[in-house]
């Protein structure tokens, strides 16, 4: 049998669990299911938000990789999207995706290449934080004549990536201007992932405040060097409305906000705000009912567990553990009757690497199958 052949039957047998037009009983299991209700209602909400306020919206497109996502979004009114490795950046290129900002640090020559192969087909940025990367980068981009835009990433407290302090954001900017035309100064990225996930609004607002008032400092410096800063992006879905606020940024990047999970659910919000839905679900079937508990079809390879367990929407029922191919449910006195074969729904508690572990996204309305939408990026890892 040859590689093709392999390659076809493969095709074959990853055939989405659910056809358009099939109602949820029908969708194999497990699934991952997006309810296009709470989809929407999510998008409508957060770009109107940002939108509102004077600045753009780059949704992240890690949170699903999946293009028929990112162009709704863009329907929805984003400018662009992120991305955080150039295998992703090119799947979202192929299918249409034309702006795409890589908020990430790109090490190596052989990506350094494939970047600039890239750069040709759409409008590319990325981050740096080290000489390296603008010298591979830049090289590369001389060397296929092609051009993409170049952001200094600033740590602002999330202690990963990023300068920490104006001297070496000049230094970088000064790297970046020898590859001109090639590599074009655009300003900065200024993102603290932990900041996402601080549970009270008043811990969130000091993060971006102090935020903030180091990048204000750090582009006051570029700018007397005359580096202008037209772009200044970060944020994200826990944050949005602060940056939105902050009278610095000009593009905001939330990635969860369109599916949600467990763990952002957490998050108080300020007096007056709304939460958002939870659009994303794991459909899982019941395969055996024990004495004292239930087992579901889907374990950790269906459902991520960094941010702890998932939720199950039964009432009464909690989970209790995840193996490979399994979740164990358990009872509490008030709990609905189940038997084998019936489906139950299941909130991730992290959506990003959940998204990650399945090839298909099924988009439902009510209990119909809307969509059926392949997740295109999933193991775009280098």
């Amino acid at each position: 049998m040859t590689q093709k052949d392999l390659s076809v039957i493969g095709a074959c047998m990853q055939g989405a669990p659910a056809a358009v037009g099939d109602v949820l009983a029908d969708v194999d299991t497990p699934a991952l299911l997006i309810d296009l209700d709470a989809f929407e209602d999510n998008l409508a909400r957060v770009h109107a938000r940002i939108l509102q306020a004077g600045l753009l919206v780059r949704p992240h497109g890690k949170a699903h990789k999946t293009p028929a996502i990112a162009h709704l979004q863009l329907a929805a009114g984003a400018h662009g999207i992120c991305c955080q490795k150039v295998s992703e950046a090119e799947v979202f290129v192929q299918a249409g995706i034309k702006d795409v900002l890589i908020t990430n640090q790109i090490v190596g020559t052989r990506k350094a290449a494939r970047l600039a192969v890239l750069a040709g087909q759409a409008k590319i940025g990325v981050c740096v934080d080290h000489a390296l990367q603008v010298e591979q980068i830049g090289h590369a981009l001389r060397s296929q004549g092609t051009q993409l835009d170049v952001l200094v990433e600033i740590d602002i407290g999330h202690a990963r990536c990023g300068v920490i302090d104006g001297d070496q954001a000049l230094a970088l900017a000064q790297a970046i201007a020898q590859y001109a035309p090639h590599l074009n100064f655009k300003g900065i990225h200024a993102f603290r992932g932990s900041a996402q996930h601080m549970r009270q609004p008043e811990q969130r607002a000091a993060a971006v405040t102090s935020a903030v008032e180091k990048v204000r400092s750090i582009v006051q410096q570029l700018e007397a060097a005359d580096f202008a800063c037209p772009v200044i992006t970060g944020g994200g879905t826990g944050t949005y409305g602060y940056e939105a606020d902050s009278a610095l940024y000009t593009e905001v990047q939330p990635g969860s906000y369109a599916l949600m999970d467990t763990d952002y659910a957490a998050n108080k919000l300020e007096v007056g705000s709304a939460p958002l839905r939870h659009a994303l679900f794991g459909l899982c079937t019941v395969i055996s009912m024990q004495p004292g508990h239930a087992v579901l079809d889907g374990g950790l390879k269906a459902f991520a567990v960094d941010q702890g367990l998932p939720r199950i929407e039964l009432p009464g029922w909690s989970v209790k553990t995840l193996s490979d191919e399994h979740t164990t449910i358990v009872p509490g006195p008030d709990a609905v009757p189940l038997q084998v074969g019936d489906k139950v729904r299941i909130i991730p508690s992290h959506c990003d690497p959940t998204v990650n572990l399945h090839d298909w996204l099924i988009a439902i309305r009510g209990d119909v199958v809307q969509q059926a939408w392949p997740v295109l990026a999933r193991g775009a890892l280098f």
